[in-house]
């Protein structure tokens, strides 16, 4: 059961102790699993609508407990295979639990039992589902072969069980039919000489069973007029209407027979004007893709339609229609990163998966491509050509398989930007009243608070590099949560909750002084923690902080506060304040994100800044966008004025770089120097961090 893919569970158990077994069973097998301890069968069906699991097991107390479990299994999620796990079994409990909905019961004390019938579950789980994903996309790939073959120069036709089901214009042409109605339907059969029917009924067969190895076969076609035409045939399989079927081809002149199968099978993946997959492999490149771990920030789905397309094509015709698609192709995939996903999603329409800090980050992007899409003029024909377009942005969940999900998601938010006109960036990024969201937070605070209760959280390191060299080093620093099985879970996902549930704060001290404790021992240049919104408005926090710092002998400057340009920007008072009362403990002060506000310069002469850092978002196309340029230079040379330090966030290869050196910043961050990696802190060094309920304050955080 080897695989290089996580692989999640939930495990329902009043113990912790089966959960710590079962995990290390699986790991020992070489299996990655993420085990999800559910101690009450209340929280399950949240758990199961987050987690998205591929098995469901059940330490069953009594056959109450696994009777309940079922129920919310098969309300929730009937597909998800169901195993209980007893302290000791018989055949007779195995049949009873069965009838219960369970697919099996092992016992702990049989782990080579219990991890053969795990292994056995989790491949048909796994079979079963990439059965029904097979089935759903058939008719899309029956409507991309369909085009294939109408658009097709060479003849193609369709066999199934020995009966010519379809055919394109060029194999009508070819026998001299003057419609499809006179051909389908009919015996492969007699559409070819007598002497030519053994061999062809062995190609037909030996193809469906995949058994095909030559790849064309010499024989002759009857046509209309009762001559006969010597060709080469190409076989290979195919699908028609969701059953197998064989692709019976005959290359035009201009093309060699042995190079055909490829290049259709080419045809059905990729446009070929744009060079883009279309549908169906997308998606199948986005679900690996979402099958291996984010590199940082989030994940988005992006939808992006043209606007009124059916005028266009009225106005430029068919065929110079494609050239506006192809343009459009060009354009957006010009504004990905390297690491993006871009294809066809049908018709007109284009599918992004791309990776953003948050949700802020990737409404930016969207936001400047629409305006380029908008400003953009193309020449098609002999005219100029400008179009509009609607995108819609949603989040992609974290947990694997929610892709159908979220593209229904992003297909409503385009429909509501076309239902006000066009041109419209919905984004439904954010939506803190949906019932989804509320279910969503009422799983997270459960895990933040024992999180905290339990001192779960770890920092990370990302250098900060000076491009001058000197001044020490430097390192921005980030949080993760352990969950209960160990894993890292990233921000993303759990800090929104804590944000929209008042646990951010405790999160923020947490880390502040964790940082601090290392930079007391390590003694580096700088280290950078950032503060939410919640803590710039904590008139408690520079007290607290005060006292903290005067135990740890710290030198103050080592510390950089940091807080976002949205923030500062929204509580200018605010920040202001607490910002020059971190300057008087001795700490530096940054703002980050910087530049992507209405009015950043601003900020530049109201707060006492040490650094500021350029916004990742504006990094995203900058070797080859001169206003971008202008834009990020005219920010660097504002600062640099003000003798504020520039750093350039997200900086991910070597191009950007290098106009970043000559737009004349002085420090980078981001992969191209170095991913975050966790820091050593002992437990000395971390403080366990009361749960605040209502608006009391916890003893450790009273100074």
């Amino acid at each position: 059961m080897s695989d290089t893919n996580p692989v999640p569970l939930i495990i329902v158990s009043s113990a912790r102790e089966p959960v710590e077994t079962l995990n290390s069973l699986l790991r020992r097998q070489g299996v990655a699993a993420h085990c999800t301890w559910i101690p009450a069968v209340a929280d399950l069906p949240d758990a199961l609508e987050q987690i998205n699991p591929e098995m469901l097991l059940c330490v069953a107390a009594d056959d109450a407990d696994l009777s309940r479990v079922a129920q919310v299994r098969d309300a929730r999620a009937q597909e998800i295979p169901l195993l209980v796990i007893r302290g000791a079994i018989s055949e007779p409990q195995i049949a009873a639990d069965m009838a219960r909905g369970a697919r099996d019961t092992v016992t702990l004390e049989n782990l080579p039992r219990a991890h053969a019938v795990i292994a056995r579950e989790l491949k048909a789980y796994r079979i079963e589902r990439a059965l029904r994903d097979t089935l759903h996309s058939a008719q899309e790939y029956r409507s991309q072969l369909e085009t294939v073959m109408t658009r097709s120069n060479d003849a193609i036709a369709q066999v199934q069980e020995g009966i010519l089901v379809d055919a394109n214009q060029s194999w009508l042409d070819l026998i001299g039919a003057p419609d499809a109605q006179t051909v389908v339907g009919q015996p492969v059969m007699d559409f070819f000489e007598d002497g030519t029917h053994v061999a062809l009924k062995g190609a037909l067969v030996a193809c469906l069973q995949g058994r095909w190895s030559d790849r064309s076969l010499h024989t002759r076609l009857l046509t209309a007029d009762g001559s006969s035409l010597e060709l080469e045939l190409v076989l290979t399989q195919g699908q028609h209407d969701g059953d197998p079927s064989v692709r019976l081809m005959v290359p035009s002149q201009q093309r060699k027979a042995e190079d055909m199968a490829t290049d259709l099978a080419d045809a059905v993946k990729r446009n070929p004007r744009s060079g883009l997959p279309y549908r169906v492999p997308l998606l199948e490149a986005m679900q690996k893709r979402l099958a291996q771990p984010i590199q940082a920030g989030s994940r988005f789905l992006v939808y992006i339609r043209p606007d009124h397309f059916a005028r266009v094509e009225s106005e430029v015709g068919v065929f110079r229609s494609e050239d506006v698609l192809a343009g459009l192709s060009a354009l957006v995939r010009a504004q990905l990163a390297p690491a993006d996903l871009l294809g066809h999603f049908g018709g007109a329409s284009l599918m992004a998966l791309i990776e953003r800090g948050n949700a802020r980050d990737a409404e930016l992007w969207a936001e400047r491509l629409l305006d380029k899409i908008r400003r953009h003029e193309m020449n098609i024909g002999e005219r100029p050509l400008k179009i509009t377009a609607c995108m819609g942005l949603a989040v992609v969940p974290s947990a694997e398989g929610k892709l159908e999900a979220t593209i229904s998601e992003a297909l409503d938010a385009v429909r509501r930007g076309r239902g006000r006109g066009g041109d419209q960036l919905c984004s439904i990024a954010r939506t803190d009243a949906d019932a989804r969201v509320q279910a969503y937070d009422a799983v997270w605070v459960k895990h933040l608070k024992a999180a905290l209760a339990d001192n779960r959280f770890r920092l990370v390191q990302q250098p900060v590099a000076s491009l001058a060299g000197g001044g020490g080093a430097m390192f921005d620093m980030l949080v993760r949560m352990l969950d209960r099985s160990g894993k890292e879970v990233l921000p993303s996902e759990f800090m929104p909750a804590a944000e929209r549930n008042d646990l951010v704060s405790l999160i923020d001290r947490w880390v502040i002084m964790a940082a601090a404790k290392f930079a007391a021992r390590t003694k580096p240049g700088c280290l950078f923690v950032r503060i939410s919104r919640a803590s710039v408005l904590d008139a408690s926090l520079v007290p607290w902080l005060r006292v903290q710092l005067g135990t740890l002998g710290l030198e103050p400057r080592r510390l950089c506060i940091e807080v976002t340009e949205e923030v500062a920007a929204r509580h200018p008072t605010e920040t202001r304040a607490q910002a020059r009362a971190f300057k008087d403990l001795g700490l530096r002060f940054a703002l980050e994100h910087f530049g992507i506000g209405i009015d950043p310069l601003s900020l530049l002469d109201t707060l006492p800044l040490d650094f500021v850092k350029i916004d990742g978002s504006l990094m995203q196309g900058l070797t080859g966008d001169e206003l971008l340029q202008s834009k990020v230079g005219s920010l660097i040379d504002a600062a640099r004025g003000r003798e504020i330090e520039t750093i350039a966030e997200r900086v991910e290869d070597a191009n950007t770089m290098a106009v970043l050196w000559q737009l004349g910043v002085q420090h980078l961050q981001g992969f191209l120097i170095q991913a975050p990696e966790e820091v050593t802190i002992s437990t000395s060094e971390t403080q366990t961090v009361p749960v605040l309920r209502g608006n009391q304050t916890p003893s450790t955080l009273r100074q």
